[in-house]
């Protein structure tokens, strides 16, 4: 890759929430330019190339600093550096974001439901923190669905926007839905996201009515998850968005 298309970044701070679940933050040179849901491309040198891999960034667009999630794979080259990665360490930083998950592109529609899995709330988080998607609709859905509730790492950053200078006179308009496949607790639902949908336990769960003329959909997290998720979507008579025709769900696979 041409290094005139990447900086050299310094790791900020480094947490670890499992043995498989992470975040950390690096510096932001002043030219790096992004939009509420888009990725990065982080890389490191190996040998004689490079290793890159896409993140979503939970940062807001104003953030002085870029914050990531990541979840990390046994035997993946990306994971097995950031495992070992601290706090001082130097990463490289694509100077190009990108990602089409974007609310702006939706013409029209009065609620907007976010379904994610895992790494794939990043995108969101970050739009949260705009005020121009709580002034564009009247209700928001986010949901978080994880295997144990241990990973449930954003509750607190949640619940915080409360209080966020920008956002917090919104929060009234937001419902949190965390959920967990494997463990079962009172505060999350229990099933797949697909599942929840076509029984009717989300909406239920976010007192209203999903429908094609008001309710804007916008999916990521791991591809099976966003596969089914979208299919189940179709069912229930909603229709993938696009430029020229213009439906109900934008959709992007977790990274």
């Amino acid at each position: 890759m041409n290094q005139e298309k990447f900086t050299e970044e310094t790791v900020l701070w480094v947490k670890h929430h499992t043995p498989k679940l992470m975040t950390f933050a690096i510096s932001r040179p002043e030219s790096y330019r992004f939009t509420a849901g888009q990725f990065s491309r982080l890389g490191f040198r190996e040998g004689s190339g490079f290793v890159w891999r896409a993140y979503s960034v939970i940062s807001p667009e104003y953030a002085d600093d870029l914050h990531y999630v990541a979840v990390l794979i046994p035997q993946g080259p990306m994971s097995a550096h950031f495992a070992a990665m601290q706090a001082g360490d130097t990463i490289l930083l694509d100077k190009t974001a990108t990602g089409f998950l974007l609310p702006e592109r939706f013409a029209d529609g009065r609620d907007l439901v976010m379904l994610s899995t895992g790494s794939g709330i990043a995108p969101f988080l970050s739009q949260l923190q705009q005020p121009e998607l709580w002034q564009r609709f009247r209700r928001l859905v986010l949901t978080h669905c994880v295997s144990h509730a241990d990973e449930l790492i954003f509750n607190h950053d949640i619940a915080a926007l409360a209080e966020h200078p920008l956002v917090g006179e919104y929060f009234s308009q937001l419902t949190y839905l965390p959920v967990t496949t494997r463990d079962t607790t009172p505060e999350a639902l229990h099933r797949r996201l697909p599942e929840l949908l076509l029984n009717g336990e989300l909406a239920r769960a976010a007192r209203m009515t999903f429908t094609p003329q008001d309710t804007r959909f916008m999916i990521c997290g791991n591809p099976t998850m966003v596969r089914d998720t979208f299919k189940a979507l179709l069912d229930l008579g909603f229709a993938m968005h696009r430029n020229k025709l213009p439906g109900q769900i934008l959709m992007e696979n977790g990274f």
